[in-house]
């Protein structure tokens, strides 16, 4: 890690100015953050005052990214069934528009969920960040709380981990456990994996013969859908956006090309 001060930017403002606006704390204690060495710009520990930034430098503390573009939005949303993935659909069935529609800003969904599958999206205008998230080779890992039919066993439980062979190639789940068995012909499985094949959990679940009845997702990266209700929406926490933006300064893919993460995206569940 170069440790040499950064360049400054004078046509920017004060670094402790910035952080305070971005939410990271007052900015006396933006200061006290800045003179202890916790703060850096591109990579480069600020070590003195009046380091000057622009909304385009990447400014992180301990190590944790954070937005200093106040115009960026961060939404969860609890999709429920029936709402297809997609800010127009040409079918005229329900889409994402009707929660977009209650920002100025032109927000869009990272990646998608099908039709009949409910659970956390993302809705942002930030499209760098949306890129890298849904991009198919960086692999966030989403976790799915499916109800199937039958009764699983921890057999094939070890299948889902060990691999299966779809008609697109092998396809292995990094986690999955039995969470219960509601009744005499059904099984609650929690499935993680990181693919973003289209409908894979539910053809992976298929395969190995347990049909999906009901699909969740209930996680994606650091993010949790939690008490959130269906149907529901609200602010990441700025503890969120930092984690987001920390994976997505990671991501090593090839730079968006516009705004927005294209409608005929396959969904990944």
């Amino acid at each position: 890690m170069n440790n040499a001060e950064p360049q400054n930017n004078p046509e920017g403002e004060r670094l402790q100015k910035v952080m305070a606006a971005a939410g990271v704390a007052s900015r006396r204690v933006c200061e006290d953050l800045i003179a202890a060495g916790r703060v850096q710009v591109n990579g480069v520990r600020v070590e003195g005052a009046g380091r000057r930034v622009l909304p385009t430098d990447l400014v992180s503390v301990d190590g944790k990214a954070i937005q200093l573009d106040t115009t960026k939005v961060y939404i969860m949303l609890n999709k429920p069934t029936g709402i297809v993935s997609s800010l127009r659909d040409n079918r005229g069935r329900p889409d994402l528009s009707r929660y977009t529609n209650e920002f100025e800003e032109r927000l869009f969904n990272v990646g998608r969920l099908d039709v009949d599958t409910s659970g956390l999206l993302l809705l942002t205008n930030d499209g760098e960040l949306a890129h890298v998230l849904a991009h198919p080779s960086f692999g966030v890992l989403k976790t799915y709380i499916a109800k199937v039919e039958g009764v699983m066993n921890q057999h094939t439980v070890n299948k889902l981990v060990g691999g299966i062979e779809l008609e697109d190639g092998l396809i292995e789940a990094d986690k999955a456990r039995i969470i219960g068995t509601p009744s005499a012909n059904e099984t609650v499985v929690e499935v993680t994996l990181h693919s973003g094949r289209n409908r894979v959990v539910r053809r992976m679940l298929d395969a190995v013969g347990h049909p999906v009845i009901d699909l969740v997702r209930r996680q994606f990266g650091p993010l949790h859908l939690g008490s959130l209700a269906p149907d529901a929406m609200r602010d990441l926490t700025k503890a969120e956006v930092g984690e987001l933006l920390t994976i997505s300064r990671g991501g090593n893919v090839a730079p968006a090309t516009g705004d927005e993460v294209p409608d005929e995206n396959p969904s990944d569940d």
